[in-house]
């Protein structure tokens, strides 16, 4: 047997489920495009409406695969993005003050969950996913949390949550920001501080000002460089702690935030061309939006109904304790 005949026969039982996952995928770009709804948004609510052919058929595996192998891929390419040398425009006060509101912010989650009765998946969940990147860092966080038979519906609503809250926060963060007297620049810090996804934070920011968006574009990506910091201390938690986990061993550093750092290397002492780059960001999107329709299969909207107002609470109350503690720093310190 030739190498292509055990390719083609490992690849031939995924190729229906990642065709349905990547159609759905491009509906939801589609729509996204021309209607302005967030494109995760679209292809987790779409994708749920196929979970019928996540049960039985021949789509299963492809699913799976696209929710697991895809996802991480998409994740580990967003290390694209950032360069060393654009984040050290922050400045060393700006990075520490951010650092401290991603601790504080999934602080806030350990805090709240149990109020909720909630347990600390969830808590680590949201809370890394308010502070760091919205539905990136959910994706990130769900590949590296042991799983139980919630994770992924808790996954799921987690992007579904901070999603619409980043929508939300679009249009409502700059007119809060303005009303409070802050400058342009600092407008565009604490648009990137406390707006979760990327692409809401990018409109908000230029929504301002193109100064504005500039600053809100590096702090976001501030944030988004620390996923890796986060992954790798929690890997390490729970290594200590020792739990059972029905997915083996964690590696301390999975392969895709190794990519994630490669790219960031990469990044920082290579001129890459911009045609590159953009590319590579197409493909770490298409990636993101073909996993959450391939998760949004594997979920029934029956299953997501039964989280309860307890986990929008949580995500609320994480999304402005966050939005509260980087507002009131900027007004204690003068800054920027």
């Amino acid at each position: 047997m030739t190498s292509y005949t055990r390719l083609r026969g490992l690849a031939a039982p995924l190729l229906p489920g990642l065709m349905l996952s990547a159609t759905i995928a491009a509906a939801a770009a589609f729509l996204s495009a021309h209607y302005g709804a967030p494109a995760m948004l679209l292809a987790l609510l779409l994708g749920m409406a196929f979970n019928f052919l996540h049960d039985e058929g021949p789509c299963r595996a492809g699913i799976e695969f696209a929710a697991k192998f895809i996802l991480r891929l998409g994740v580990g390419l967003l290390g694209i993005r950032i360069a060393f040398e654009d984040l050290a425009q922050i400045g060393l006060q700006g990075a520490g003050l951010l650092v401290a509101l991603i601790v504080l912010t999934i602080a806030t989650g350990f805090i709240v969950a149990p109020l909720f009765q909630r347990k600390w998946r969830f808590a680590l969940l949201t809370g890394g996913a308010v502070a760091i990147c919205g539905a990136s860092a959910a994706l990130a966080l769900a590949a590296v949390i042991p799983h139980n038979d919630k994770t992924e519906r808790n996954t799921l609503f987690t992007v579904m949550a901070v999603t619409a809250l980043s929508t939300i926060a679009m249009v409502a963060y700059p007119l809060l920001f303005q009303g409070l007297g802050f400058s342009e620049v600092q407008q565009g810090f604490l648009i990137g501080a406390t707006i979760h996804d990327v692409a809401q934070v990018v409109g908000a920011g230029f929504s301002v000002s193109a100064s504005a968006g500039e600053m809100a574009t590096i702090v976001k990506l501030f944030r988004v460089a620390m996923l890796p910091v986060v992954l790798v201390v929690i890997v390490l938690v729970l290594k200590l702690a020792g739990p059972r986990t029905t997915q083996g061993p964690i590696p301390l550093l999975p392969w895709f935030m190794v990519l994630f750092l490669v790219l960031v290397g990469l990044g920082s002492t290579v001129a890459l061309p911009g045609a590159l780059v953009s590319q590579v960001e197409l493909v770490s999107r298409a990636c993101l939006i073909t996993a959450i329709a391939a998760l949004g299969a594997k979920t029934s909207l029956r299953v997501l109904r039964e989280v309860g107002g307890g986990h929008l609470a949580i995500v609320v109350i994480e999304t402005l304790v966050l939005l509260s503690l980087a507002t009131a720093a900027l007004l204690w310190l003068d800054w920027l």
